[in-house]
């Protein structure tokens, strides 16, 4: 890390999510070295970095797809381990929406229900917010990109989820479907969500970002409030105190 972190003590906050020491090879590549984070909870954070920084080894880490070689990993205080249940409460939305292309959109969400439990409580502002009832009887594989997009933000939304990881969100999405998301994004988090969004458009994510953790060749390089980067790079824009970071490092 660089002097840049050192902005103060941390908050006296509760966290939803927090890794210590975690690190993860794969064959002969250190992807993850020795991450430590924590994650507000009622906050939106931005995990951003460079490609090959560690971002999507350690979403998967975080669901419980891969698991780390080394330091831990918690959800709401529960570690990632043996059992899963805690993955409940994560609303998940991939970067490539991944539907069984034989079924339709209707079959789809009656899956994930039969998955959940019908006694779940639900939220479907968004299936209707993105006119999505009049595509729901369609089969996945006739659904154009950006409507499979809005079908995999809507999945994530629909059973309340107390933290939702968001794998660029808005990609593929027209205008006025991403303001629709990120209104969305503003809500939960408002009602007490949390939010964990990794984006290459910086620009979105300065109107939607609480906290932003950065990630560099696999370790934090910054982590703190938007303020607080902003501070300490003394750039205004995310885009160029990220770039104030890396040309940090590399001098």
């Amino acid at each position: 890390m660089t002097e840049l972190l050192l902005t103060g003590p941390r908050p006296l906050s509760s966290t939803v999510i927090s890794c210590a020491g975690v690190t993860k090879r794969f064959g002969r590549q250190q992807v993850l070295r020795g991450v430590d984070l924590a994650v507000k909870t009622g906050r939106v954070t931005a995990i951003l970095g460079p490609n090959a920084a560690g971002k999507s080894t350690l979403i998967k880490l975080l669901l419980g797809l891969t698991r780390p070689d080394g330091g831990s990993l918690a959800v709401d205080g529960q570690a990632v381990g043996d059992d899963p249940r805690y993955r409940a409460r994560i609303g998940y939305m991939p970067q490539q929406p991944r539907f069984p292309e034989n079924l339709t959109g209707r079959e789809v969400v009656r899956l994930l229900r039969d998955l959940r439990g019908h006694a779940v409580p639900e939220d479907d502002e968004l299936f209707g917010a993105f006119g999505l009832p009049a595509e729901l009887d369609k089969p996945v594989r006739t659904l154009s990109g950006g409507t499979r997009q809005k079908l995999n933000a809507a999945t994530a939304f629909m059973f309340r989820p107390s933290l939702l990881i968001l794998d660029e969100p808005t990609a593929g999405l027209d205008p006025v479907a991403s303001g629709v998301l990120k209104a969305k994004i503003r809500a939960v988090r408002e009602e007490g969500a949390s939010v964990l969004l990794v984006s290459h458009l910086l620009s979105e994510l300065e109107e939607l970002v609480d906290d932003v953790i950065f990630l560099l060749d696999g370790a934090v390089e910054f982590e703190g409030s938007l303020r607080q980067l902003r501070t300490a790079t003394s750039e205004s824009k995310l885009e160029r105190a990220i770039a104030h970071l890396m040309q940090r490092r590399a001098s």
